[in-house]
Parts: structure tokens; sequence; C-alpha cells
């Protein structure tokens, strides 16, 4: 898996080598690290490199696929480009359109839907997950709605931008 991850505006591509347990060899613009990471409560990460211990605060963004990491000494913003970030910043479009219809930009298959005809879903909820380019994507509500019709069901095979849901 390759990310091309922007922190205060540096650019690097990431990939993820190798994962044994808590073990990961990832390398970060070709150069490989091995690194020992656990996550000690939600959003704290505990990193163990060359014998020293790093440990990193997690906070989800205003956005989708953007956080702030707090270290001891410095904080950063990140974004994270996947293959659905860049093919959706390719189109012009930062994240889904606050409209009444859920799509995916890209041919998939829907992994699963998380609501049914009628269902009431707040912002921020996850309404269905759809598979693109051997990755996972979540698809939130921006606003308070209610869910008016569900098109597709689990693994259901899907063009780019067929409606999934319609929401009001």
């Amino acid at each position: 898996m390759s990310l091309e991850i922007n922190i205060d505006g540096n650019s690097s591509v990431v990939n993820l080598i190798n994962q044994n347990g808590n073990i990961y060899k990832i390398s970060v613009d070709g150069r490989e690290f091995e690194v020992d990471l656990v996550e000690v409560e939600k959003g704290v990460y505990s990193i163990l490199y060359n014998n020293k211990s790093y440990n990193v605060e997690l906070i989800p963004g205003q956005k989708p696929k953007t956080y702030t990491i707090n270290t001891l000494y410095n904080s950063y913003d990140i974004d994270i480009l996947d293959a659905e970030a860049k093919y959706m910043k390719s189109r012009g479009s930062d994240d889904m359109d606050d409209d009444s219809t859920i799509s995916s930009p890209m041919p998939g298959k829907v992994v699963k839907v998380l609501v049914k005809k009628g269902d009431k879903v707040k912002a921020g909820d996850t309404v269905i997950i759809i598979s693109a380019m051997k990755m996972e994507s979540e698809y939130k509500v921006k606003k308070d709605r209610v869910v008016t019709d569900v098109l597709v069901k689990d693994g259901d095979t899907i063009d780019g931008n067929q409606p999934l849901i319609i929401i009001e």
C-alpha cells in the first residue's frame, strides 16, 4: 500500500512493506525503517525506533484524511493522499458533494451498507463502505439527515458516480 503524505507542505511517499504484529517495516521516500508501533489509547501511539521511544497523538482534522500530529515538542498538520484522494483532487473535489446522493467517484464493490431506508443519520456517520483500487473507503454524511433510499446491497459491483444512497 502506497500513500503520499503531505506534512506542513512537504510531501513524502510512504509504503508499508511488511507487518508482523506491532512491528512495521515501511519505506519513506525509498528509505526503509522498522518500527514497533502500538496504539496505547485512542489516538495516542507509542513508537520505538532505534531504541528510542516516541509518543504521538493523532487528531482527525475537519476534512477527511487530514490530521494534526502532536509530539512532545512539535505539532504537524498532515494530509493523506491515497488513490481515492488523488482521484477526487484531480476532479476538483476534496470530499463528497453536499447534496442528496451518495456515490463513489470510482468503480468498485460495496463492502458494507450501514443504513437502511428511514434511518436518521448524524453528521459524520458512516453510511457505506466501498472497496475500490484495493482500498476501502468510508462515505459519511456531512449533516444530520434521513435515508430515503438505499440503491445497493453488500457485495454489489458499482460503477463510478453511480448513486448508492439517497438522503434528504
